[in-house]
């Protein structure tokens, strides 16, 4: 079995709220290392048998059409990660 990591961002032009009041908790406790925080979304897919590239298409037009709100959000990374044996 093989997992497949698809990672969607907000765009980068919107606002990210959740982002924002992350750091500004972490301001609050002291920490002014960061200059901005922004938060998305990550999807692990099980995939029984090889990953090929139509397996890859596949999972691609799933992450544009499905996981990801192309209005507000873009995929930024699909990995694939060797099951472990």
């Amino acid at each position: 079995m093989t997992t497949i990591i698809v990672e969607t961002m907000p765009k980068a032009e919107l606002l990210d709220p959740q982002g924002k009041a992350v750091a500004g908790a972490l301001a609050r406790l002291g920490t002014s290392t960061f200059a901005s925080v922004r938060i998305g979304k990550r999807f692990e897919i099980v995939v029984d048998g090889p990953v090929d590239d139509a397996v890859l298409a596949e999972v691609r037009t799933v992450a544009e059409e499905i996981l990801s709100n192309s209005v507000i959000e873009d995929v930024v990374g699909i990995h694939v990660v060797e099951a472990a044996v």
